[in-house]
């Protein structure tokens, strides 16, 4: 399903990163970043509710809006039943819709709060998503206290949070358009290669999005993809070209932007709910403004698996959704 816009814009953003993410190559595009992954908080659960909650704060800050401006809040993020956007939301203290699709739910809070202000339900919406490395490898695979090996497939989950503020006021940059995503599962188990289990997602949704817009695929300056990692980039480049005949070109994904070229301690880079956003809300979005891409579709993709289901020996599916992005004219 493609759906265009015709009057909804992200008027502002924030971020914040952990000390993984500060150190690397954007650090100096993020709203904020901590040195250490507890934030003064006393668990990694505590420590991602944090986060949410300083991005809304900061967000709310640079678009010099209250939250009794907003009318609803959309986030998400990986713990079980949401529960790091759940206890945020009790002191944020606005309206609030809870979305999953893993590391694909920055996007899916976007068309929602985009579905809403066109269709004239709402003025205004911030959406948020965020990740923690130490949360999610606890809640997914095990605890990174564990020590345990990892072979280099892995992607590294990132640990931060992007919100942005939708209205229909004419700045910042445009929703264009945007495609929700079909499940797809192709048999891939291995929850460590997150990138061969998502990068077919990816390239069924950027095929449906170009087909339903009648696009060719350099219409965009930039397609990026998040978070498919080293592994997942060159796996969905070739099976754009083998599927469906498209050269993927202007072509980056997320996960390899957030973190140093080459830095073992990511394996095959970053991952996560907020990965996607952070990279898009801080750098893509500065280099709209200063006029590098007028265009772009960003394309987060999430693997929807759960510890029970991977003990159950069963494949991993996955889902990608797209939202095309411009500069104002």
């Amino acid at each position: 399903m493609t759906n265009q816009y015709d009057n909804v814009y992200i008027n502002e953003t924030a971020t914040i990163v952990g000390p993984y993410e500060k150190k690397g190559p954007l650090n100096s595009y993020f709203d904020k970043g901590y040195d250490d992954l507890y934030f003064g908080s006393n668990t990694w659960e505590q420590a991602e509710v944090k986060l949410i909650e300083e991005s809304v704060d900061i967000l709310l800050s640079k678009a010099q809006k209250t939250k009794f401006d907003v009318d609803v809040q959309i986030s998400g993020d990986l713990l079980n039943q949401l529960s790091a956007s759940n206890y945020a939301a009790a002191r944020i203290a606005i309206p609030f819709l809870g979305v999953y699709s893993a590391c694909a739910t920055s996007v899916e809070a976007l068309i929602v709060g985009a579905n809403m202000i066109e269709a004239g339900q709402a003025k205004s919406a911030v959406t948020s998503a965020s990740s923690h490395n130490n949360g999610a490898e606890k809640q997914f695979r095990y605890p990174v206290e564990y020590g345990g090996p990892k072979p280099k497939t892995t992607t590294f989950t990132v640990t931060g949070a992007a919100s942005a503020y939708l209205s229909y006021n004419k700045k910042g940059i445009r929703i264009e358009s945007s495609t929700v995503g079909t499940v797809k599962d192709l048999g891939v188990k291995d929850v460590f290669h997150m990138g061969a289990v998502m990068a077919p997602a990816a390239a069924d949704t950027i095929y449906k999005h170009l087909k339903n817009t009648k696009r060719k695929v350099d219409y965009y300056d930039l397609i990026v993809t998040g978070d498919l990692g080293i592994y997942g980039k060159r796996i969905l480049k070739d099976y754009m070209s083998t599927e469906y005949g498209i050269t993927l070109k202007n072509y980056d994904d997320t996960a390899c932007m957030i973190y140093e070229e080459g830095n073992k301690e990511v394996y095959a880079g970053g991952s996560g709910p907020a990965c996607a956003p952070l990279v898009t809300y801080s750098y893509i979005f500065d280099q709209m403004k200063k006029g590098k891409y007028k265009k772009i579709l960003l394309i987060a993709t999430g693997a929807l698996h759960s510890p029970t289901m991977v003990n159950q020996k069963l494949s991993i599916p996955s889902v990608a959704h797209a939202i095309g992005l411009e500069v104002i004219e």
